[in-house]
């Protein structure tokens, strides 16, 4: 799938609805293989081109991952929303303004399936669904497969979603005493969870696709890569993974070792934990080389080097399957070179239409001779601590020839703090 836009508002430090648009802009860069490197081009998407990257700049506490727990929300609302009637607490208004606090929060997504686009959203909070509703414009004109409002289904397209008008049909007007069509079930979920639901389905895995990374160091994402070395290909990506990361791995493996729970009984004690070991090489006085020497990989290796390694499957399934990447603090624990050369992956002649979002502070990425002006986008909060979003493309007058890293330093574009005298903090006796 391509994501073109994202949009949510009333959610966190965003109080208006804002928009992460991957729809590339009408402009030319410095350099023509940034433009031919950085886009997805294809006929089967009519006129529009989008972005295989976007990073997101801002200062700490700027609402940066408050896009990202956006993702995070919108996703496991839909995959959950028809079995646990506990997902809508990941709801959270912006609860700085009166206004707001007691609204519903918005969401959307504008996304391409082969050469269909699809707009699909809803308003929620942490008890119901207020909207819902989903846009297809599989020619020239889009049109409203469905609209919800509460618990009416109040227009619906018999022809081009003839399962939504099945659902509604089995049941007539006591659709919202069934409990697959809750308060709080989302309606395109619903359909997707039933045999004939094929094209919700197909929405639905589609969403659910997105890698949403929002913190490395997660237990789970370590068993995912320990576990994503029992393929073949994926292991010999990820060992080259972190070999090209400098990280001197030779290989890596996984050795089984008893369960600290052991049991007397028997099953249990079948089950093992798995240990992931990594090799380098050992060499003698003479520095000779010989066999190489196994260490406990999480116990040995640096913080960086995890870090590559749970997110080297993510990179390989996203690029391989064409599959959207998300990723909170990208550049934490990676050198500035690391990180532009997992950006290049992205922005590459053989990446044809996977994308990658990415928070980060590295502003050497901020160059006219790797990023287009509309892949870079900055986060910021007024004086109310409402967060705003904007691209660089936005400001008038800027030329490709521009040092986009400098001026951004500099404050052209806002989205940087405003520190006080730290040398304040020396005298000590202020602090008393």
């Amino acid at each position: 799938m391509i994501i073109q836009e994202f949009s949510f508002g009333n959610f966190r430090s965003f109080k208006d609805i804002q928009t992460l648009n991957l729809a590339s802009a009408k402009i030319k860069s410095k350099y023509e293989s940034i433009d031919e490197n950085n886009l997805i081009t294809d006929t089967k998407y009519k006129d529009v081109s989008f972005l295989k990257s976007k990073a997101i700049y801002g200062a700490n506490a700027s609402g940066k991952s408050n896009i990202v727990k956006a993702f995070v929300t919108f996703i496991r609302i839909i995959r959950q929303s028809v079995k646990d009637e506990e997902v809508l607490k990941l709801v959270e208004p912006y609860r700085l303004s009166t206004e707001t606090e007691n609204e519903p929060s918005f969401f959307q997504l504008i996304f391409w399936i082969n050469n269909v686009r699809y707009r699909y959203g809803f308003e929620i909070d942490e008890k119901m669904i207020y909207a819902e509703w989903l846009y297809a414009k599989p020619g020239e004109r889009e049109l409203p497969f469905f609209i919800r409002e509460n618990q009416e289904i109040i227009e619906i397209d018999k022809t081009n979603f003839s399962e939504g008008n099945k659902l509604v049909s089995l049941f007539d007007d006591n659709i919202n005493e069934n409990e697959i069509f809750r308060e709080n079930s989302l309606f395109l979920s619903s359909i997707s969870s039933l045999g004939f639901g094929k094209l919700s389905k197909e929405l639905v895995d589609n969403i659910a696709s997105i890698f949403v990374i929002n913190g490395l160091g997660h237990s789970g994402l370590y068993s995912y890569a320990g576990d994503s070395l029992n393929d073949e290909k994926k292991k010999k990506y990820i060992i080259d993974f972190l070999k090209y990361g400098d990280t001197g791995i030779e290989d890596i493996g996984t050795l089984d070792v008893p369960s600290s729970n052991e049991s007397q009984n028997d099953s249990e004690n079948d089950k093992k934990k798995k240990l992931v070991i990594s090799t380098r090489k050992k060499y003698d006085e003479k520095l000779n080389f010989l066999e190489d020497e196994p260490f406990p990989f999480r116990m040995m290796e640096s913080e960086g080097t995890l870090k590559l390694f749970e997110l080297s499957p993510f990179v390989f399934e996203a690029l391989k399957e064409n599959r959207p990447l998300i990723i909170d603090e990208f550049d934490a624990r990676f050198h500035p070179l690391l990180t532009k050369k997992i950006i290049e992956l992205f922005n590459s002649k053989q990446n044809l239409s996977s994308q990658i979002i990415f928070i980060t502070h590295d502003t050497n990425l901020l160059s006219a001779n790797f990023l287009r002006r509309d892949q870079i986008e900055f986060v910021e909060k007024d004086k109310y601590g409402a967060s705003h979003l904007y691209s660089l493309v936005q400001f008038k007058g800027i030329r490709n020839t521009a040092t986009f890293e400098k001026d951004y330093i500099n404050g052209k574009y806002g989205a940087i703090p405003f520190l006080g005298d730290f040398n304040k903090l020396l005298n000590f006796e202020d602090h008393a």
